[in-house]
């Protein structure tokens, strides 16, 4: 229940963010049967080394903490392990939120990403990196600064996605419609002896 609750929310969030209802009402005379890969290759590139890069990131920051933990304060000692325990548990789901949302053109999953990357990730990585209070050391600025820029592209990339994927489930659905319509025209016993039939041949947006 919760999880088909946060589905319809993130889709919702999604269709106020990606408006398509205008497009796709100027396109119908252009829409075509089909179906079109909409996966983003940059995103997944990026996805991809960041995958890679991220337990990197996790190693350089816990030795680096380890070796600077008792010259920290008491606040900063207990801001640094919440920060770190929080960015490391987010990017575990946000990294699997961009591969599943990607690959298999799940709206709600790709918006989840790309809200946990500009909302959670982005800030804190930024906070890290420009608080001299933390004392970072040079390695720490060089892995903080990587990841920020992996965050920064994955933004991005994600905007486009998700307003491309948002798209092209709106005209897939049109277009479902469109085939219902052309068979009751061809065929409008058949359809009226199956009430279930466009029922039947509609396949719900993932």
């Amino acid at each position: 229940m919760a999880g088909d609750y946060m589905r319809q929310k993130l889709t919702t969030f999604t269709e106020a963010v990606f408006p398509t209802r205008n497009a796709v009402k100027r396109q119908h005379h252009m829409l075509r049967p089909g179906n079109e890969l909409v996966s983003s290759l940059p995103l997944q590139v990026s996805l991809y080394f960041n995958a890679f890069f991220f337990p990197i990131w996790v190693v350089t920051c816990v030795v680096m903490l380890q070796l600077k933990f008792a010259h920290l304060n008491q606040i900063y000692q207990f801001i640094s392990i919440t920060m770190y325990v929080v960015l490391t548990g987010v990017e575990v789901i946000r990294l699997y939120l961009g591969y599943l949302g990607n690959l298999q053109e799940r709206v709600p999953e790709l918006a989840g990403f790309w809200l946990l990357t500009l909302i959670l990730q982005f800030p804190l990585i930024l906070y890290l990196l420009i608080d001299s209070r933390a004392m970072p050391f040079p390695i720490e600025r060089a892995v903080h600064i990587i990841f920020l820029s992996f965050l920064a592209f994955d933004v991005v990339g994600g905007y486009f996605a998700l307003k491309r994927m948002t798209h092209h489930q709106v005209m897939k659905f049109h277009l479902q419609q469109f085939d219902d319509i052309e068979l009751m025209e061809d065929s409008p016993g058949r359809f009226m002896n199956s009430p279930n039939l466009a029922t039947q041949r509609y396949k719900p947006l993932r």
